[in-house]
């Protein structure tokens, strides 16, 4: 083998070895891995020929191979130190987990087990609203590390910052309607969140938000006044919102109203006629009042906007009758063809206040039979199923009565304001009579006096 066949095989290894190699001229793209690989020996051999026959390329081909060799001798000695150092370390590991033995496995297993117990227990807690995230799971955790336990408990330390934390965030909210909306909220530690006067819980999954169907009226101006930065107290529920609950499913009025049924709107019904017609009977008598004050200041201009200048003015319009009684009776007919507008109304109300009691009785006993309906198709196991017919019971007993002792005071006013009227028509008649009969008697006196005097002097 001469001296050029050497270097043409070193050179043809370098060629082999250097990346990005590329022949001289430009080749169609073989159809088959055979003819792909003859144009590529082709391409070398002509390569080949080039460097032979140019001194310069061949050499500069030769440092380039020199210089390619030698950067991967390098490296080849960079990982074997690096392997080196790494099975040094392994062995250091592998030492000092022979010394410790199953301790540290057993501690491994105790932070996993209570990493996730800590997760599952924060899974609803407001401490993650926010930006504070829950320690990490280790369940993947092979060997025990010391960035294991500072990571766990950095994230203790976190929660527990925020347990006495009050911080604003901004997150997606739905409401009681369905609808999803950006919305400013309010989270005070791990008791609760509120947003624009409305509390919020934990929606289907972790980073959905939703508020409470009913937020209690009293607890509601308390949180949009903190939100504002204008209250100074708060109303926080020691026991995790059972509380809240409560009060948020407590009925309003006119949720007790319909839990009455078809009784208890006919109960309200009832009630609210009887009210209307004495308020306006009420407002008559008043009405009369004023009139009758104004009478008396004045009685010698009678009046027929009142009873008493009705009365009065029947009275004068009498024949002088010589029967005192005959003409009492006239007047006591006066005064009795004014009293059915004072006590117009009266029977009315006095039989709705009588009524309407009797009524939520019925309703009571309609409400009993449907308990016991449910009682004996479904049995007790289910309180919530004899919850209506218990309610219906006792809202419409309630509605009676309700009722009725509005009814009672307002009958109560009207005969009283009704009899005092009557009462001062039957004075002034009665004074009128009286008059009228002082004056007769003195004009029989006169008369008699003057035929005596007649008499004797005759």
């Amino acid at each position: 083998m001469t001296r050029w066949q050497g270097w043409c095989g070193v050179l043809a290894m370098a060629l082999l070895l250097v990346p990005g190699s590329q022949a001289w001229g430009e080749v169609e793209p073989p159809e088959t891995l055979r003819a792909e690989r003859q144009a590529a020996e082709a391409r070398e051999l002509a390569r080949l020929e080039g460097l032979l026959e140019d001194d310069e390329a061949l050499e500069a081909a030769l440092d380039e191979a020199r210089a390619a060799h030698a950067e991967a001798a390098t490296r080849h000695a960079a990982l074997q130190a690096r392997e080196a150092t790494l099975a040094e370390r392994r062995a250091e590991l592998e030492a000092r987990q022979g010394e410790a033995g199953d301790d540290l496995a057993a501690v491994l297993g105790v932070l996993v087990r209570h990493s996730g117990e800590l997760r599952d227990a924060l899974a609803d807690s407001w401490l993650t609203v926010g930006g504070t995230a829950l320690p990490p799971r280790l369940d993947e955790a092979e060997v025990l590390t010391r960035e294991h336990l500072e990571g766990l408990g950095d994230a203790l330390m976190a929660l527990t910052a925020e347990t006495g934390r009050a911080v604003r965030f901004t997150a997606p909210v739905a409401d009681a309607g369905g609808q999803i909306a950006s919305r400013e909220g309010v989270r005070l530690g791990d008791l609760l969140a509120f947003s624009d006067g409305e509390l919020l819980q934990r929606g289907a999954d972790e980073a959905s938000l939703a508020t409470l169907a009913r937020t209690p009226p009293e607890v509601a101006g308390s949180l949009i006044a903190v939100q504002a930065g204008e209250g100074e107290t708060l109303a926080l529920d020691p026991t995790g919102g059972q509380v809240i609950a409560a009060l948020a499913q407590r009925p309003s009025l006119v949720e007790r109203f319909h839990q009455g049924g078809a009784v208890g709107y006919v109960v309200v019904g009832l009630g609210g006629i009887g009210l209307l017609v004495a308020l306006l009977q009420y407002g008559y008598l008043l009405r009369v009042s004023w009139t009758m004050r104004r009478q008396r200041r004045d009685l010698a201009r009678l009046r027929d906007d009142n009873p008493l200048g009705r009365v009065l003015a029947r009275f004068e319009s009498l024949p002088d009758d010589p029967v005192p009684e005959a003409l009492e009776a006239r007047l006591d007919e006066a005064v009795l063809a004014e009293l059915p507008r004072l006590e117009r109304g009266q029977p009315l109300v006095k039989l709705l206040a009588a009524v309407a009691p009797l009524l939520g009785l019925l309703g009571t006993v309609t409400g009993m039979i449907v308990t016991f309906q449910a009682i004996t198709v479904f049995g007790t196991g289910d309180p919530q199923l004899m919850a209506g017919g218990i309610s219906q019971a006792l809202v419409t007993t309630v509605l009676g009565l309700v009722t009725a002792v509005p009814l009672l005071f307002a009958h109560t006013a009207l005969a009283g304001r009704s009899r005092h009227l009557a009462g001062v028509v039957e004075g002034q008649a009665s004074a009128a009579l009286a008059e009228r009969l002082e004056q007769r008697g003195s004009a029989a006196t006169t008369a008699n006096g003057s035929g005596h005097r007649a008499a004797a002097l005759a």
